[in-house]
């Protein structure tokens, strides 16, 4: 073989190699960057929790194929460290199934829980009635997060009640929905489908949690069909398309519904449910419940938290412009939604409050992130204080030096939320705990 040979063989390599060498490069990179949230996000310990069915990996079994990661239209939820898929954002996951399905091995299997920390759940039969006859559960209560699934659900149970025969006394109600969600929309236009008068009340807004989305956010949905208004063909929405599709079902279905009120009670009556809350309180044959599993959030208890400044969650950063904004907590939710203040830079300041002399356990990032803000100044930490009460233009912190004046515009807590579990266990329902299992 002569040197010219030599030298194109040789050209050959280079060319060949060179492409080679990047991907393994990013290859390496992409793991690294996986490992890092791995490991960030276990940092929580059993905080990292998902709220509703989610994939498990069985690592002896699996093969590193990455065929989960392509199959799962979510981003950043799984990918591979190690060799083997992992579940790298938990909370991300609302159970989709496809990935468990695009598994050459086998090696995923969809589960509530983990071995550590278990979900409690309620027990439900196969037509989503729970122990107590007449009261129906459905969506993410249930442990259903998908939307698509949810509607089903609403659906399912619609048909189970028409077909018990249950119907209201004179003057009663055939049916509540406690929830305007997916779960529950589907499920009161079915009723309706089927003859039922119908009342669907929510402690916040028609369209549930999703009122609360980030601006733009992208969420999966899959085509579903609701009784009444047809199909809905369309495998991804955002926020703004979501509540677009949310106004348009209630401009034409003309679904009866109650909002701003918090069900606080469900009594049994003699065959029928009395639902009350809010100085409003109804009865009906039977009740679905379409509840979230994070409930309602927790309020502080202070003089002051009446008033129309304070509020429990973080939608966008605008309405806070040019505003003296305390944010109440320790966890992930309190610092996310300072930093994000922060970040906007558009508020006359912002400031965090936290009854202990650090913020609890955080993940990594946002830890990182915090400290960053405090340390530019961004973020006033005010470690440890606690509120006392608040009025229109200040809050009375107590802290290590005592009572002390703030000044203050706006207030957000994030101290998490009671859950729907304890409303449950007043009525009766049974609940079951998952621990890593369907």
């Amino acid at each position: 073989m002569d040197d010219t040979t030599w030298l194109a063989l040789l050209g050959i390599l280079v060319v060949a190699g060179i492409p080679y060498v990047l991907w393994t490069r990013m290859d390496a990179r992409a793991h690294k960057k996986a490992a890092a949230a791995h490991e960030d996000v276990m940092s929580l310990g059993d905080e990292v929790v998902p709220v509703s069915i989610h994939p498990e990996v069985n690592l002896d079994a699996c093969i590193g194929s990455g065929a989960c990661i392509k199959a799962c239209p979510e981003d950043d939820v799984l990918a591979i460290t190690d060799g083997r898929a992992r579940l790298i954002n938990p909370l991300s996951c609302i159970g989709h199934s496809a990935c468990m399905a695009a598994c050459p091995v086998e090696a995923i299997t969809l589960v509530f829980g983990t071995a550590r920390k278990g979900v409690e759940l309620p027990r439900l039969s196969q037509t989503f009635e729970t122990n107590q006859q007449g009261i129906y559960i459905v969506g993410e209560l249930g442990g259903m997060g998908l939307i698509r699934n949810a509607v089903e659900q609403g659906r399912q149970a619609a048909a189970a009640i028409a077909k018990t025969g249950r119907r209201g006394k004179a003057g009663d109600l055939d049916v509540i929905v406690v929830g305007a969600g997916p779960a529950g929309i589907s499920g009161a236009l079915a009723c309706i489908s089927h003859g039922l008068k119908v009342l669907v009340v929510d402690q916040s807004m028609f369209g549930g949690t999703i009122a609360h989305y980030p601006r733009a956010k992208v969420v999966m949905t899959g085509s579903f069909e609701l009784a009444g208004y047809g199909t809905v063909r369309r495998k991804t929405m955002s926020k703004e398309q979501l509540l677009e599709l949310w106004g348009d079902i209630r401009e034409r279905t003309q679904l009866p519904i109650k909002e701003g009120v918090r069900v606080e009670k469900i009594t049994n009556e003699g065959g029928t449910w009395r639902i009350s809350g809010d100085g409003w309180n109804d009865r009906a044959a039977s009740v679905m419940l379409a509840l979230g599993r994070r409930g309602a959030p927790k309020q502080l208890g202070v003089p002051g938290e009446e008033l129309p400044k304070v509020v429990y969650r973080l939608i966008e950063p605008e309405p806070f412009a040019q505003k003296h904004v305390l944010v109440v907590g320790g966890g992930n939710a309190a610092a996310d939604c300072a930093i994000a203040l922060a970040q906007a830079k558009i508020c006359a300041s912002v400031a965090i409050s936290y009854r202990r002399d650090q913020l609890a356990r955080l993940r990594g990032s946002v830890r990182a992130e915090i400290d960053r803000c405090f340390k530019a100044g961004t973020v006033q930490a005010l470690l440890p204080t606690e509120v006392v009460s608040i009025a229109d233009d200040h809050v009375m912190l107590k802290g290590p030096k005592g009572v002390e004046q703030l000044r203050n515009d706006s207030v957000i807590v994030q101290i998490g939320g009671t859950p729907p579990s304890a409303l449950l266990k007043t009525i009766g329902i049974e609940l079951v705990e998952k621990r890593g299992e369907a």
